[in-house]
Parts: C-alpha cells; sequence; structure tokens
C-alpha cells in the first residue's frame, strides 16, 4: 500500500537535508540559512546548484550522483512528489543533494547574493496565460540575479515549444551569452558529440520519458545572466503548444500569447 500525504509529510520533516518553509510572504524576513547553505547545510565550499520545480525530484538526484563536487538544492512546493526524491536521496547517502519546500516566488530569500553557481529549469510549466510566472521570464530572472555569482548558468531543459521559443526572445532581447542550445536534445549531432551534453542526455524524469515515448522533441537551453544591464521583456506573439502534456493545457481558445 502507498504512503499517504500526511505519512510521507511526517517522514520528511524527520530528514536532515530537507527545509520546508512553505508560508512565505512578501513581508517575510530572510530565511535562517540566507548566506550560510555552505556552512550550516553542506558544510563544505563546493558549488551550489539549483533545480527549480524539481517535482519529483529525479533530476537533482541524478545529478548529485554524477557531481559529487558539487551541492544540488531540489526547490519545489510540493511536499508529497519531493518526497520520493529526497528518500532516494537519503537512502543512498547523497550528502550533496538537499531539497527546499517552498514557493519559487520567494526563493531571493533563502540565498545571499552569490551563493548560486547554476539553476536548472527541468520540465516546468510554460504558464502562457501569465508571463510574470514563467520560470525564464525577466520578472523571474531579476530574482535569480540576486544570489547567482556573476554570468551564473542557467539550464532549460522542455517539451514545451511555447516556453523554449518564450525563453529564446527573452535571451536574444537580452543579449545574454548562449553556451548550448538545441531544439531536439534526443536528435542532435552536437549533443551527440559533448561530453557535458551527453551526461544530460543519461538522466530522464518519469514525465519527461513518458513525452519521449510520445515523439516529443526535447529542448535545451544553456544560458549565461550577467548581473548587467536591466532586463527587458520581448514583445512577441508566441504559438500557444497544441498538445496537452502531464497536469497541462493551453487554458485558452487563442491560438498564440505574448
Amino acid at each position: 500500500m502507498s504512503m499517504n500525504k500526511l505519512a510521507k509529510f511526517a517522514e520528511m520533516a524527520t530528514y536532515d537535508h530537507v527545509v520546508e518553509s512553505p508560508f512565505q510572504r512578501p513581508d517575510s524576513p530572510l530565511h535562517e540559512l540566507y548566506g550560510r547553505w555552505h556552512q550550516e547545510f553542506f558544510k563544505n565550499d563546493n558549488p551550489i546548484v539549483l533545480e527549480l520545480g524539481c517535482g519529483r525530484g529525479e533530476y537533482c538526484v541524478g545529478l548529485g550522483r554524477m557531481f559529487p563536487d558539487k551541492n544540488f538544492i531540489g526547490v519545489d512546493i510540493k511536499g508529497a512528489r519531493m518526497y520520493s526524491g529526497a528518500t532516494e536521496a537519503k537512502n543512498e547517502g547523497l550528502t550533496n543533494v538537499g531539497f527546499l519546500r517552498t514557493h519559487i516566488e520567494f526563493i531571493h530569500k533563502f540565498f545571499a547574493p552569490g551563493e548560486v553557481s547554476e539553476i536548472w529549469l527541468t520540465f516546468s510549466d510554460p504558464q502562457m496565460k501569465k508571463v510574470t510566472k514563467r520560470l525564464t521570464s525577466t520578472y523571474f530572472l531579476e530574482r535569480y540575479r540576486h544570489f547567482l555569482q556573476p554570468d551564473g548558468i542557467i539550464h532549460l531543459k522542455t517539451d514545451s515549444n511555447f516556453l523554449y521559443t518564450y525563453t529564446d526572445y527573452v535571451v536574444k532581447e537580452n543579449k545574454l551569452p548562449v553556451l548550448f542550445q538545441t531544439d531536439d536534445l534526443y536528435h542532435t549531432l552536437e549533443a551527440e558529440s559533448d561530453p557535458a551534453v551527453r551526461e544530460i542526455l543519461s538522466i530522464h524524469t518519469y514525465y519527461e520519458q513518458m513525452w519521449i515515448d510520445r515523439g516529443l522533441s526535447i529542448k535545451y537551453l544553456k544560458f549565461q545572466l550577467p548581473q548587467a544591464p536591466q532586463l527587458v521583456e520581448p514583445d512577441v506573439e508566441i504559438e500557444l503548444d497544441s498538445y496537452r502534456s502531464y497536469n497541462r493545457s493551453k487554458r485558452s481558445g487563442k491560438d498564440t500569447a505574448k
């Protein structure tokens, strides 16, 4: 019999590598670990990498296995999903993997300037109706700037053509340095020849595998986020995704959105 949500929450509350702070507000103070993740949480000086919207945490755990010289934190508000990855990391003794349960909107209250080196956005909801909810919007990029190291790296991996196209416009509008880009990750010669990208290919989340099995192409965009100048939101119309993905729909009768 599978464990219910309350039992998962109760067990996860005993995990030392899980930080729960789900009730943040705009006027909430900075979290007690702000600026202290290296010293107090990981107890090392290795680079910190965030996975925002980590879901079940498969990617965060997979990266932790692959890169023991980096620290990984999966961030999500859905504790019942997070339980899976958190338990897997605990059972494997992955001391470089942690989890933070909170709303991503308040992520800047948890990390100090320069405390994070990279961000992974894996199969985020494209949020086709509202720009400021997209995790690659200038609204969120400005928050990431608060704690990313200078020229910190952002990885976007998505099945959504809408989110990929939108992010590409954001990157081009603001002349952000692109390190790697493909609209078909698993059928790209560069991906097959680049060792770093080949490592990325070896990690599949549960839902990613479902989308691959359905014949959807996976897009990947890796870019740097400088601290200046001020970011500008692109003024473009983008075709909406034509399919329904997990827990996701067009949510609109329109064919395009800004």
